[in-house]
This record gives C-alpha cells, structure tokens and sequence, in this order.
C-alpha cells in the first residue's frame, strides 16, 4: 500500500511538472482504439479521433499556451515545415485527377500534423514521458495478449477467416500493417526495459511484452518485418548509447522468441497448407505465452538483483567488456554462419533481385512465406510511381491519387490505392516540392530529438531512444509498404517522434533556478509595485491571432467532419437498400452534399439502382459520379453496358473503348467492348452480378 501510494504521489508531481502528459494520455487512448480497429484505416473510424486530437491541441494552446515560448527552434522549424507539407497537400486537391481520394489523404496528413503538435509543443519529464510511452506500449501488449486468445478460442472452420492463406490480419486486416503494429510497440518496449531508472517489475513486464509482441507479429509471417529488423537493429546499436546494456537484455528476449518461433510459424504453414489443425494452435498460444513469462521472470529478477546490490565500478566495467566481446563473438559466428547458408553474397542478391522484379510467380511455393523470396508486384508499383513523378515532377499527381494512374500504367492484376512505399508516396503525389518540406520538417524534428538523447536525466534519454526506435521501425518498414494510409500506424509514429522532441533541452532550462528562486520574491506584497497585483496574470494573446486561429481549427473541424459524416451516410445506405431503397437513395444524396469532390455515394447509388433494374437513374448516377471523377473506369463502364442495353450502339462502343483505356488490363471489360463490337448486346444485370462476384473474390 505504500509502494501505491508512493507511486501516484510521483505521478501526481509528474503531471503538475509536465500538465500536458493529460491530453497526451487522452490521445494514447485514441490511438488503442484505433489499433484494434482496423489499424485506423476506414475515414469513419479515424476521423473522430482526429476530432478528438484536434480539440486536445486546441484545450492545449489555451491552456499552456505559455509555455511555447521556450519551443526549440528545431521544433519550430519542423511545425512550419510539416505544416506548409500539408498546406500543399491540400492544394494538391485542385490538379489530382480524384479530388475525393485527395480531400481524404490532406485530411490524413492534417491528422499527423496535429499529432506531432500535441506531443512535440510543450515539454516533458523523463517520469511523464515514461508514463505516455509505457501506457501506449502496454496497451499494443493487452491487444496483442487479446488476438492470441481470440486464435486460441476459434473453431477450426473459423481460423481460414483470421489467418487467410496462413498470416494474420486480425485486427488491421492488412497482415503487414498488423505485423508493423506490434513490432512499433516491441523497439520500446524492448528499450524501456533495459533502464535501471525503471522498477524491476515494469522492466519485466515490459521484455515479456516485447517478446510477445515479436510472436504475435511472427503470425502474419510479413517478410517486410523479417527484412526490417536488421535494419533497425543495426540502426539502434549504431545510434543509440547504452550499447552494452541493449545486448545484455536483447539476449533473453531473442532466446525467447526463438524458443516460441516454430510453434508459431507452424500455425501459419498449416493453414498455407489448408490443413489448420487446433492442436497446433493451442500449443503454438501456450508456447508463446510461456515464453513471454519465462523471459518477463528472468529480466525481472535480474533487475530486481541490479536495483539491490549494484555493481561496483569495477565489476560493471569487467560485466560491460565481457558481453562486449561476447556480442562481438556473436556478431562474427553470426555472419559466418549467415555466408555458410546462404551463400555467396553477390549471388544471393542478384538472385533476391530477380525474384523482386519477377513477382508472385518467382517466390518459392513450399516452406514458410518467411523466407520464399522477394516476389510481389511492388516493382511494377515502384515502376509506375517512378514515371508518375517524371512526368509530374515539380508538385505531383495529387495526395492519394496513384491508383488511377496504376490502372492505365501497371503490368500486374493487382489494382493498388498506393505506392506502397512512404518515400515514393511523397514524391510522386507531391513532387520535389512536397519532398523538400518533408525532408526538412521530419530533419528538424531528428536533431531535436536526437538533442533529447544527450540530455542529463538518464530516464529521458531512455524514453527518448526507445521513441525514437518506434518511429523509426515505421519509417524503415513502412519504406516498403502503404503505412502511411493507417492511422493507426501512423499517428502513434508521429507521435512517438513528438514525444522525443519534447524531451529536448528547451532555451528555459538554465534559467529555470532563478526563475524559481525569483517566485518568491514575486508573490511577495513587499515586492510588488505599488498599484500592482503581487501575481500578475499571463500574458493574453492578441485577438487577430487568436481570431485567426480560431478560424483556422474552424476550417480544420470542417474538414475532417464533413468526409467522416459523408462516409456514415454510405455506411448506412449500404445497411438499408435492400428493404428501403428510398431511405437508401436519401442517404446517399445526403452523403453527395456532404463530400462534393467525392463520387462514392454516386456509384453506391448507381448499384443500387442497377439491383432494382431501374436504368435510367443508374445512368444519371454513374453520369453524376462521372462529372466528379472524369475518368472512372467503372462508371464509364457501367454506362456504355447501360448505353448498348438501351440499344445505343454508338454511344456503347464510345464508352466502352474509353473504359478500355481507363483500365486496359481488366478482363472483363474488355470481354465486354468485345461483345458490342461483335454486334452483342450487354445484359447490363449479368455483367453486375459478375462485377460483383469478382470484387468478393478478392477481398
């Protein structure tokens, strides 16, 4: 009871130290909700979260509003830079070819603005940062304890549903996205760990998270993960102090999660197999779980022994040399046996290279995913991107406007929303322009917080490089995939790297004795000058900046709510059209109103149209979403099948052939544009069911 107590009374003087750790915390909570609901993903699941993170920063500015004056120039730098990034973002929306898509994506990026802002703005303490960093990492850890059960507990018919083609895509329903989700998590929670300033029982508690974290990102057998933390680990022994300290707890922890792993792997090669077999699954759960308390027992205990009877001088720097050597001695076996293995390096590469510009076909069929090759049709997207950006090279073809381009442009069946790279994604949607602002905010942002890594208090140095390596997980794994899409992922990234920034000496800091020594003196009647009240108030702002912010969170209210409720809107529709089609249609006219850039609820409507045989308002529908999106292949589609079902032959084939050319690769269009210039008519019907028995067989 009095350890209880002792701690809230730390917590309470945290947060008096650092106030803003209170909306800080409300916003980790957003981002827990997010993570297990499709890692943030739908417009209608992140946008009332922005809403949130946008009323928290403005509850901030007033409130704390004093305490921006000592911002660091670096984070000053980085807010402008970010800031006027997505400025441009929005602009975008005036040339994307799918000003909708555009109006979602400025909208995303506003979002990890605002993020930044409520963590990077306002300082922090090593406790109060503690505290916002463990909550979220712990928080991952419940999810990530919650999806193993909920594996554990599926019937053997249920099981192809969570782990389709054997990974896991429960919650995010992106098995990538899921992987990256857990191992952002696992980097703190791997380096809060080794910090002798932690309770012995939290630093256990955090190595058993991170190695189930590992193991529960291990089920969605991602082999962007597998090629990822190489990186980072090389990254976080070259850039971040407390190397010795890092092996010494990284040891137990890779022990661990390599006593779990073929367990796990095996759940995910049974069902690749289309042979799940529960057993496997339960021993799989056990065995990771056993692991994860296994590990969890033994930094506790080493830490608890560490915290009681510390180390003399002496004895830590015999401890520090002998793992440095045993590192060393393991760095080397481990590149021979990795030279022994695999091969000869030149070879192994050109190899891997092929089988990257190869595709699917070119990956191995049998064994784990894990380790089948490189083959998937990024090269193709990378490919369109690349081109995209020569042709559009000074602002870009528009924020989320890549998949159009990839209908026309692409190789592959595949129909990808993005680049799937966030390097890519930046420079063929916002070209050079867009490049250049990212590259100097997000820099701003690195030497801020990198300031924070050389400060005096050696738990805000601890909380700073575990941020640090979160974010940076996300960069490096999101370099080859489409993370910035999930805001789930997304968020907590800029977060974490606001949080470091936060950590950084402010230009206050020196003075901060004199002014508290100056207090005093201050509240002092004697002191005052006469007329004077002896606690002046803060300064106010003047009212044409606070009137022009107040406009300025008025318009970002705006556009974050009318997208978001537009989205309900077609949600809702989609839940009643086929015992109300009216209330349906009413719905999607509401939706049409709300977001004017954006076709959806235009082509909702046309199917729902198509379904009760009502041709002519199909038509004015997909013509309606046609005056929105000029070059939407389906809709232009739709309305040549309903032009030659009507007998317009002529008007059919001039649609269909730009349908052709919309999206050439499309089978069944083509097959369709055939039909008409044989003399065929189209059974506008038939060709629905068949479109959508097609979009159910790859979802």
């Amino acid at each position: 009871m009095i350890i209880v107590v002792a701690m809230i009374d730390r917590l309470t003087v945290s947060l008096r130290q650092a106030p803003a750790t209170v909306p800080g915390l409300a916003a980790v909570a957003v981002f827990a909700v997010w993570a297990g609901s499709q890692a943030g993903y739908p417009v209608s699941d992140w946008a009332p979260g922005a809403l949130i993170v946008l009323g928290l920063l403005c509850i901030a500015l007033i409130v704390l509003r004093g305490e921006l004056r000592e911002l660091p120039g670096t984070v000053r730098v980085a807010l402008g830079a970010l800031a006027a990034y997505t400025a441009l973002s929005y602009l975008s929306i005036l040339w994307a070819g799918v000003q909708g898509d555009a109006w979602e994506g400025a909208n995303r990026t506003l979002l990890y603005l605002l993020v930044f802002a409520l963590f990077a703005c306002w300082p922090q303490r090593g406790r109060s940062a503690t505290l916002l960093l463990c909550c979220w990492t712990l928080a991952l850890t419940a999810l990530a304890l919650h999806t193993a059960l909920h594996i554990d507990s599926a019937s053997q018919a249920a099981l192809p549903g969570l782990l389709p083609g054997g990974r896991l895509d429960y919650p995010s329903g992106y098995p990538n996205a899921n992987a990256a989700q857990w191992l952002m998590a696992f980097w703190p929670a791997l380096l809060l760990a080794r910090s002798e300033r932690l309770h012995w029982t939290l630093r256990g508690l955090l190595a058993g998270s991170a190695v189930l974290l590992a193991e529960v990102a291990l089920l969605s057998q991602s082999r962007g993960s597998l090629y990822a933390t190489p990186v980072m680990l090389t990254l976080v022994f070259l850039l971040i102090p407390g190397r010795v300290r890092t092996f010494a707890l990284l040891v137990p922890v890779a022990l661990g999660i390599g006593a779990a792993a073929p367990a796990v792997l095996k759940v995910g090669d049974d069902l690749q197999a289309e042979n799940p077999v529960l057993a496997h699954v339960h021993g799989a759960v056990t065995a990771m779980f056993a692991a994860a308390v296994g590990v969890a027992l033994v930094v506790a205990l080493a830490a608890a022994i560490e915290q009681r009877r510390p180390l003399s001088a002496s004895a830590s720097t015999r401890a520090r040399r002998g793992l440095a050597i045993l590192a060393g001695s393991l760095a080397v076996l481990g590149a021979v046996g990795a030279l022994a293995v695999l091969g000869n390096p030149v070879t192994r590469l050109e190899s891997a290279w092929h089988s990257f510009k190869g595709g699917y076909g070119s990956s191995q069929e049998a064994g784990s995913r894990l380790v089948g090759g490189l083959g998937s049709n990024r090269y193709d997207f990378y490919r369109v991107a690349l081109d995209e950006f020569s042709a559009h090279p000074l602002l870009g073809i528009g924020v989320d406007n890549f998949q159009q381009q990839y209908l026309v442009h692409g190789r592959s069946e595949e129909t990808p929303r993005y680049p799937h790279s966030v390097e890519l994604r930046t420079l063929v949607e916002t070209g050079l322009v867009g490049t250049l602002l990212a590259l100097v905010g997000l820099g701003a942002a690195l030497l801020a917080a990198s300031r924070a890594l050389r400060v005096e208090d050696p738990l805000a140095r601890t909380v700073a490089a575990a941020a640090l390596a979160g974010f940076g997980y996300w960069v490096v794994h999101g370099s080859f995939d489409w993370f910035w899409e999930f805001a789930g992922l997304g968020a907590p990234a800029f977060a974490l790297l606001g949080l470091a920034c936060a950590l950084a000496p402010r230009a206050g800091a020196g003075r901060a004795a004199t002014q508290a020594q100056g207090q005093a003196a201050a509240n002092s009647p004697a002191q005052s000058t006469a007329g004077e009240p002896a606690n002046a108030p803060a300064a106010v702002l003047p009212r044409p900046p606070l009137a022009f912010g107040g406009l300025i969170a008025l318009a970002a209210v705006a556009t974050l709510t009318l997208p978001w409720l537009s989205e309900r809107e077609i949600e809702g529709a989609a839940h009643v059209w086929n015992r109300a089609p009216q209330a349906a249609y009413a719905r999607l006219r509401e939706a049409a109103s709300l977001n004017p850039l954006s076709d959806q609820a235009d082509l909702v409507a046309g199917d729902i149209a198509l379904r009760y045989g009502e041709l002519p308002r199909a038509a004015a529908d997909f013509q309606a979403a046609l005056a929105r999106s000029p070059k939407d292949a389906y809709a232009t589609l739709q309305l040549g099948a309903i032009a030659s079902g009507r007998g317009q032959r002529a008007a059919a084939l001039v649609l269909l052939e730009r349908a052709a050319r919309l999206e050439p690769r499309y089978e069944l269009g083509q097959a369709t544009l055939k039909l008409v210039r044989d003399g065929g008519t189209v059974n506008v019907a038939a060709l629905s069911r068949q479109i959508l028995a097609e979009a159910q067989r790859f979802q």
